[in-house]
């Protein structure tokens, strides 16, 4: 089966893409394209999986780059293919021919490039790694190795949206803490529960940090059960387990 890959006009010109659950090899709450090793889904099927994802972005599998993700605000450089996992949840590089990948079930996976200096970014943020700063510690490691921030264009892909969002009062309590202007991403919902804009924020912080171009895809993952895993779902369904999405980008 054909895979599903999302681009955006944004990231025109750079090699990209948002990859659903259609066309890959898994059964069951993994049916399609799992590519999460750290699911219980066969790991010869994830294999598979990745294999498919890096004939689609024009590399061998070991080129197809990804670390461990812990939400963090962790964001590592990488020059080579890894030997081993690396603990974070953003990796960017200047290395022509490496593709970065993140994986995620609702969280935000965001794609950078800077295309003047030849530098791309690829980050995981959820709720804890946007509000700790992972998408800030993405744009200075890309400045780090030549980027201008000015010059970064970001795209949030596939994550869950604010209408099923739903968290508690101690959840918004801890952004409001952070920043009372963090109030504006969060609409009273039913019972005292609160819907959060995860989307929103991503973009409010990205503008916050100087990213000068930034968009999301408008694809809520929680929604539409055919195309997207959902972990948030997977609970509600009351799953064993759920599939990882896969979002890559190479020079």
């Amino acid at each position: 089966m054909t895979l599903d890959i999302i681009t955006d006009p944004a990231l025109e010109g750079v090699q990209h893409g948002f990859f659903s659950r259609v066309g890959g090899a898994s059964s069951g709450v993994f049916q399609g394209l799992n590519c999460g090793y750290g699911s219980s889904d066969q790991h010869d099927i994830v294999t598979i999986n990745r294999q498919r994802v890096a004939k689609a972005m024009g590399v061998e599998a070991d080129h197809l780059v990804g670390v461990h993700q812990i939400h963090s605000a962790n964001a590592i450089t990488v020059e080579a293919p890894l030997d081993q996992a690396v603990k974070a949840d953003a990796l960017v590089t200047a290395t022509p021919g490496l593709v970065l990948s993140v994986l995620t079930a609702d969280c935000q996976p965001v794609l950078f490039a800077d295309r003047k200096a030849g530098v791309i970014g690829a980050a995981h943020a959820g709720w804890q790694g946007a509000l700790n700063g992972i998408l800030d510690a993405t744009v200075t490691q890309m400045e780090a190795i030549g980027a201008d921030r000015q010059n970064i264009t970001a795209v949030i892909g596939p994550s869950i949206s604010q209408r099923n969002y739903e968290v508690g009062p101690e959840f918004q309590a801890r952004f409001h803490e952070a920043d009372p202007k963090y109030d504006r991403f969060f609409a009273k919902g039913r019972d005292g529960k609160y819907q959060f804009d995860l989307p929103g924020f991503g973009l409010h912080r990205l503008a916050a940090i100087g990213v000068q171009t930034a968009a999301w895809t408008h694809h809520c993952t929680y929604a539409d059960q055919a195309r997207f895993f959902s972990y948030r779902r997977s609970v509600h369904q009351k799953e064993a387990d759920y599939g990882r999405l896969i979002a890559a980008i190479r020079l």
